[in-house]
């Protein structure tokens, strides 16, 4: 796979492949989102998707900010020369984090605001810093978090969403880890080797039982109960039938650790 030029975010491998890390690299603008970025997240992620080494995708931001929200600077800036051909919006963007068959970590390294907040809820596991702040601060600039709404209602409450939304609050990691944005919360200093124990157990897992299983959680994510079982039934007996599986009920029955083929 050819090294895409981006301009707007930075991809990295572990040296095993295994963890493939995409940088927010917008620094002068506290690593803000905008169009540009967007569409080269849109690349990087389809990219990690088709990746057969990358077990895991974690995305976090350059320097001591993970995303402070919208770039206004670009929303009315025209499209740059050198930028990578269209491949979506802000919206299609979190669809493809949400629909993603990888999991994806959110190392949130500092504030996430607006648009980087919704970076973090479309990701499948949030881990922050200590000391970083998230809010949909959007209402004290006369606009709304729209977009983010509709990933923020799947881990807030209602009310507390609500209250967070039309009062454009800020909250400290702690107190957004308490009301379900994020899943863990520790030291600055500790927050590499708390992302690398997660993306080492993740990475240990059968690739193929990760695929599916995220792939049948997204479908089943919006059904009623008699439609979400059959469907599920389903998608056990497909699981049921790959190499992974076979492999791994072997290897628990000759007490061993599984070889994982990802098929």
């Amino acid at each position: 796979m050819s090294e895409r030029a981006y301009q707007k975010i930075r991809v990295a491998r572990s040296d095993d492949g295994a963890v493939y890390t995409i940088t927010l690299h917008n620094p002068e603008r506290r690593n803000a989102i905008g169009p540009q970025m967007t569409n080269e997240l849109l690349y990087a992620l389809a990219d990690a998707q088709i990746d057969a080494d990358a077990r895991v995708i974690v995305l976090t931001g350059e320097g001591k900010a993970f995303c402070a929200g919208g770039d206004f600077s670009q929303m009315t800036a025209g499209t740059d020369a050198d930028a990578l051909p269209f491949r979506g919006d802000y919206a299609d963007l979190l669809l493809a984090m949400v629909r993603a068959e990888k999991p994806i970590v959110a190392r949130v390294n500092g504030h996430a605001m607006g648009g980087g907040l919704g970076l973090v809820a479309a990701s499948t596991f949030a881990v922050a810093a200590a000391d970083a702040q998230l809010g949909t601060p959007e209402i004290n600039v006369g606009l709304f978090p729209m977009m983010i709404m509709a990933v923020l209602a799947r881990l807030v409450p209602r009310r507390r969403l609500l209250q967070m939304m039309l009062l454009g609050e800020k909250m400290p990691a702690e107190e957004a880890r308490a009301i379900g944005l994020l899943g863990q919360v520790t030291a600055a200093e500790e927050l590499d080797s708390a992302v690398a124990t997660l993306t080492t157990q993740l990475a240990s897992k059968s690739p193929m039982a990760l695929k599916l299983g995220l792939r049948a959680f997204t479908m089943q994510d919006d059904l009623d109960l008699e439609k979400a079982l059959p469907l599920l039934r389903d998608r056990l007996a497909e699981c049921l039938g790959t190499d992974d599986a076979r492999e791994g009920l072997m290897a628990f029955l000759e007490k061993r650790t599984p070889r994982w083929a990802g098929k």
